[in-house]
């Protein structure tokens, strides 16, 4: 990233709103390296559905499986829209998303499955058939195998697509999707299991009633165990970004892995032991996790919007960006209220256009906030152009649309606004500002200094 590329747009203009084009290495051209993860990963997850189905059909019967799955599936769309609107400033591609979904779902079930019985298996030969065996089985191996299981497929985003993992919001965002996967596929057994079970015992009341029971302790009051323990994986990532030594970046990721693993760990000892210690550990300990993890996610988002007022301004000094459109990305209060006005004066077209606006202009803080902490990449200068150049063609479609407002100009340190009877007069920029004001971009009349260059482009 190299000081801030001159804007396009012409002197007094308003920019075109037609897309620039995407940065090298990002287009659809056929790659065998591509086409071979892809296959790949379709395999497995293919693979994983077919086991789960193979042992939900042989297990449960049709009538239990049909229970099983319309009472596992009723909390998912609450779950899913929730990690959605927590990541909904860094909007993600809908494919990631799906994937971390379907992989919590199809491999991370499959799999810990597969080792919990086996551990099962072999805890008894060794301990006997009891509840000593059972408990090291909930203690010892299903938190180990699962959280490592779930784990591992928004690691694959990390590590193979970086673009899209840009801090603790999204690790937060794929592992409590890969965690709500895996828990719905894991309701799906314990659900449809207890009615079969009280319909073989009690009859088809009998059935109900315990699988009512069941839905209320595991999905009522429990069903953020789960997106809690892979959560804590998912702060790890996002801490990792922004370290610079391998070590830390490898270490932080482990230890976060090891207290999902813990805690998974200690909430399974409460529920084997029973029900007063379950009832005292969910009070005392999970709940006040919960609650801090969802304060700090939620501070997190917010950090998000303040974050561009402190890095955007160096945008402001290259002539890409006024005072105003920085304050408008200040809160999400402001955010909503420029939507809300790109709307009014220009319709569908334009409230899609700030949306996208704004999407981009949080991209390009958090860019720019890494390069700040010197740990920005080669690829990063491209980036930052096609995000600025994005920026330039979504405000064509609501600059200068607003008839109620003067024409205003911004040239890099002033504004030059039309009043009425024609003149143009210079205004400061107020210490507050506020927005909309529907400006154009002068880049060539302020003589402006330009923010500093990436390390690797200076001579």
């Amino acid at each position: 990233m190299t000081a801030v590329p001159p804007n396009p747009t012409p002197t007094g203009g308003v920019a075109s709103s037609e897309a620039p084009p995407a940065p090298a290495g990002t287009g659809d051209g056929f790659s065998w390296r591509r086409f071979l993860m892809m296959s790949g990963l379709i395999l497995v997850l293919g693979a994983g559905a077919v086991v789960l189905l193979w042992v939900i059909g042989s297990n449960l019967g049709l009538r239990a499986t049909i229970i099983g799955i319309g009472a596992a599936i009723l909390p998912v769309p609450i779950l899913v829209v929730a990690f959605l609107w927590l990541g909904r400033y860094q909007p993600t591609p809908a494919k990631y998303l799906v994937f971390a979904f379907a992989w919590g779902a199809c491999v991370a079930t499959s799999v810990s499955l597969g080792v919990n019985t086996f551990g099962g298996y072999l805890l008894s030969e060794q301990l006997g058939e009891g509840w000593l065996a059972d408990t090291l089985t909930a203690v010892a191996v299903a938190p180990v195998i699962e959280e490592l299981t779930k784990a591992l497929g928004p690691l694959l985003i990390f590590v193979f697509r970086r673009r899209y993992f840009t801090g603790i919001i999204d690790g937060i965002v794929y592992c409590g999707l890969s965690a709500v996967g895996f828990a719905m596929m894991e309701n799906i057994l314990y659900l449809g299991g207890s009615f079969a079970m009280g319909d073989s015992m009690f009859g088809t009341a009998g059935g109900a009633l315990t699988t009512a029971m069941l839905f209320v302790v595991r999905i009522v009051l429990t069903g953020f165990a789960h997106p809690l323990f892979t959560a804590m994986f998912g702060i790890g990532l996002g801490l990792a970004i922004r370290r610079r030594s391998l070590a830390a970046k490898i270490a932080v990721p482990t230890v976060m892995l090891l207290a999902s693993m813990v805690l998974h760990s200690a909430w399974n000892l409460f529920a084997s032991l029973s029900a007063t210690v379950l009832a005292s550990g969910y009070l005392s300990i999970m709940v006040p996790i919960f609650a801090t993890t969802v304060g700090g996610a939620l501070w997190l988002r917010a950090s998000e919007a303040r974050l561009a007022v402190h890095v955007l301004p160096d945008y402001v000094a290259g002539g890409w960006l006024s005072p105003p459109e920085v304050a408008a990305l200040a809160t999400y209060r402001r955010r909503a209220s420029a939507r809300l006005w790109a709307k009014r004066v220009s319709g569908d077209e334009g409230l899609k256009a700030m949306r996208e606006y704004q999407h981009v202009a949080t991209q390009l803080a958090l860019l720019r906030d890494r390069y700040r902490r010197g740990l920005a990449t080669p690829d990063d200068p491209a980036r930052e152009h096609y995000l600025l150049t994005t920026l330039v063609a979504c405000r064509g479609a609501f600059a200068g649309r607003d008839p109620s407002m003067p024409r205003a100009v911004w040239d890099g340190r002033y504004y030059q606004v039309q009043f009425p009877d024609g003149s143009v007069r210079q205004v400061n920029p107020p210490a507050q500002p506020v927005m909309p004001i529907p400006i154009a971009i002068d880049p060539f009349g302020g003589g402006y200094a330009r923010p500093p260059a990436m390390p690797w482009m200076r001579g």
